[in-house]
């Protein structure tokens, strides 16, 4: 750390530097603050997807023995064709978001297929959705999570740090700047009475 010049200079650059902490201190408050709002709002929904996740693999497992049975290879059927993700801003933190998951046409011969295999595929699908949402949120979450972490570090270190620091060099060297005028003043007047005290001996 360098040494605290004890100038007027210095006390300006103190202070500018103590104006510009308080004026982005706000600033990054409300964003650690939409960061968190944002993180609970993603690990809701990731918690309903877990559960709709649960659900949907507690129901198909019904399925997985007339699956096997088939001998019908569903992964060309339920792998997607297209999974677009987008970034988007959230927050100041660029995040996945999901638009959109498109599968292959389902093309089979319809009297050749058990009843149930339309169903068991569209079941499917919904499986194989879900955990590409979860996959997207929780990269959102892990994105946000930094960010937040980032975000409450500058936060601690302008109101732990910073504006402190700015506020005793202020204080420090208004002390000095102030002891320096003191002492000129004294030395005025002891400069002052001597010449007066010569001028008097001198008439």
């Amino acid at each position: 750390m360098s040494k605290l010049k004890l100038t007027k200079g210095e006390l300006k650059k103190q202070r500018d530097s103590l104006e510009q902490f308080r004026h982005y201190l706000p600033t990054l408050q409300l964003k650690k603050q939409q960061l968190q709002m944002k993180i609970a709002e993603a690990q809701k929904e990731d918690d309903g997807k877990q559960v709709s996740l649960e659900e949907e693999e507690l129901y198909l497992s019904q399925w997985a023995g007339l699956f096997a049975d088939s001998g019908v290879d569903l992964l060309e059927l339920i792998k997607p064709a297209r999974v677009l993700v987008e970034m988007a801003n959230i927050a100041g933190a660029n995040v996945p978001v999901l638009k959109e998951i498109t599968f292959p046409e389902m093309d089979y011969d319809f009297y050749a297929t058990p009843f149930w295999y339309e169903s068991g595929i569209l079941n499917t699908r919904d499986l194989v959705t879900l955990l590409i949402e979860l996959r997207v949120i929780n990269k959102r979450i892990e994105i946000l999570s930094h960010e937040l972490r980032v975000t409450t570090q500058r936060v601690n270190l302008f109101e732990k740090v910073k504006i402190p620091e700015c506020r005793d060099n202020i204080r420090k060297i208004r002390i000095y700047l102030g002891d320096q005028q003191a002492n000129a003043v004294g030395i005025s007047k002891v400069a002052k009475k001597k010449i007066e005290q010569k001028e008097m001996a001198a008439v």
